[in-house]
């Protein structure tokens, strides 16, 4: 964990564009935005990808959508719409091992994502 890149912005070893944090999360900006508004929200727990979510994990999660709905609100995307993603493992497109989460919009999105 001490190579994380993710964990080192949460122990504020590496700066980023901080949006929202809180004892639980922390959200920032993507430093390669695929939309006008792209960031990251990323629990400070390290979890390494979407299947090392535990039961006990169940509440963080939850409190990482509530944080991506106070965040779409506060940047004028909630009610034009916006994407949620969290990639798995390398053929789901996850580059950090350290689940997050990309809350993108501002722009019509279009499926399939690629």
């Amino acid at each position: 964990m001490e190579d994380c890149i993710f964990c080192k912005i949460i122990a504020g070893e590496m700066e980023s564009e901080i949006l929202y944090e809180d004892e639980e999360v922390i959200a920032f900006k993507d430093i390669e935005p695929q939309a006008p508004i792209h960031f990251l929200i990323v629990p400070k727990k390290h979890i390494p990808t979407l299947l090392d979510i535990e039961e006990g994990d169940n509440e963080l999660i939850g409190h990482i959508h509530q944080v991506a709905n106070q965040l779409a609100r506060q940047e004028g995307i909630a009610e034009d719409g916006f994407r949620i993603v969290s990639n798995c493992n390398e053929a789901g497109g996850q580059i950090v091992d350290h689940i997050h989460y990309h809350l993108l919009g501002g722009r019509n999105l279009q499926w399939p994502p690629g």
